[in-house]
């Protein structure tokens, strides 16, 4: 398995392939990236866009599909 890196913001959301905010439910429409410096990028960019957001960066191991394995203490407790 390899890793790959995702964003999740201060409500526990993750950043979506179309830059919206998602519980992470579905890691098929997550971003993620294998490379640490496009994750950062994008972090620096989606907080100059919204100076409220607190996003830190996640790395996680993947499936077999190459989707995120994301554990079941960082997803929201909403639906």
């Amino acid at each position: 398995m390899t890793s790959v890196y995702i964003l999740q913001n201060q409500d526990q959301q993750f950043l979506s392939k179309q830059r919206e905010w998602l519980d992470g439910r579905d890691a098929g429409l997550l971003y993620k990236t294998p490379h640490k410096d496009e994750a950062i990028n994008l972090m620096v960019e989606v907080s100059a866009k919204d100076y409220t957001q607190r996003i830190r960066l996640l790395a996680c191991r993947t499936n077999d599909k190459g989707l995120p394995i994301i554990e079941p203490e960082t997803l929201t407790d909403y639906c």
